[in-house]
């Protein structure tokens, strides 16, 4: 953690933001969160390099935002594509490189990766990393494969953190990384874990699922609201072999390539008669793409991997990018969404 973050955190745990939005019964202190997966689980332990989180972010105050959300966490610690460590000395930062470039490239517009949910398990979040980020407002993103599954960790979650501590619990149930069909549970997983979480639970929505129906599901069972959306399945080969770029084959496609997908979804939402609040991703880097996302419907946004991903030599700009990132964060801060 830098000297800047650690300042942050000690002032807000002196003085406690109030929240400034409401989404239902959710509190946000803004309109603007962070994406799953970009900041890892808000903290990291390698101070050098800064596993699970994007070096953009150690420029930027963490606590500033309406939500950060974390990593996907499941119920036991999973390599996924990937690997669960999150300490590399610099001796080995060319093997982590090349674990990355099987897991995450850059594309067309965007970025494909097939991490897998890859993460440490709920209990080591909640044991180690959680206590050192109650100064940040958190979206604890949590998947799995069964009704039961997902029931275990809403206990988990309700065991460790009081209600109205986090701003709300994320179900993902649309990756594609984990190459498992998710249609087969989502009604079971709402209805069986939806009712027991202490938190407002919002519900992460794909658009190569049925999201309508899906919005309609979360609408019945007590969601409060949804995230749209998750990244586009897709696909690239090497052109010099025929071979996916990832080692999973198929990825999330994610970026600007997938902006106007992410507004598609939410005005077609809005225009079948959804009314829980949405909080849009898919694209967003400037303050157009925020307004373009409210004007389709969406009442908060989501910052993903078009802010927060750079090729590895873009990172020594991370400070640059950082300036545009809390240049946002000012403007959203006194935004008032048009009234729809």
């Amino acid at each position: 953690m830098s000297v800047a973050q650690e300042r942050n955190l000690r002032v807000v745990r002196d003085e406690p933001r109030e929240p400034a939005v409401r989404l239902g019964d959710i509190a946000l202190r803004n309109r603007l969160v962070t994406a799953s997966s970009l900041l890892g689980y808000g903290v990291a332990n390698a101070k050098l390099v800064p596993y699970g989180m994007s070096p953009i972010s150690q420029f930027v105050p963490l606590d500033r935002f309406g939500a950060i959300t974390t990593r996907t966490l499941t119920v036991e610690p999973r390599e996924g594509h990937f690997t669960t460590r999150d300490v590399w000395p610099l001796s080995e930062l060319p093997a982590l490189l090349k674990r990355y470039g099987q897991v995450q490239r850059q594309v067309d517009g965007g970025w494909i990766n097939a991490f897998g949910w890859c993460n440490v398990g709920i209990d080591a979040y909640l044991r180690d990393y959680y206590p050192r980020t109650r100064g940040q407002n958190t979206i604890i993103s949590v998947g799995g494969f069964s009704p039961e599954e997902f029931t275990t960790l809403v206990d988990k979650i309700n065991k460790a953190v009081p209600a109205g501590e986090i701003a709300a619990v994320e179900f993902n149930v649309s990756c594609h990384n984990v190459n498992f069909d998710f249609e087969s549970i989502i009604e079971s997983v709402l209805a069986q874990a939806v009712p027991r979480s202490n938190h407002p639970v919002v519900l992460k929505l794909s658009p190569d699922y049925d999201y309508l129906a899906h919005a309609r599901l979360a609408a019945k069972y007590g969601v409060s609201a949804l995230t749209a959306i998750n990244t586009v399945k897709g696909l690239r080969l090497d052109p010099n072999t025929g071979r996916p770029l990832l080692s999973n084959g198929f990825g999330g496609l994610s970026g600007r390539a997938i902006k106007p997908v992410g507004l598609r979804v939410v005005s077609e939402l809005r225009d079948a008669g959804v009314r829980l609040p949405i909080i849009a991703t898919g694209g967003i880097r400037s303050f157009d793409d925020c307004r373009e996302y409210f004007w389709a419907g969406a009442d908060a946004v989501s910052l993903g991997s078009a802010t927060w991903f750079a090729s590895y030599p873009g990172y020594l700009l991370s400070p640059l990018h950082a300036m545009r990132v809390r240049a946002l964060l000012r403007r959203i801060e006194h935004y008032r969404p048009p009234h729809r």
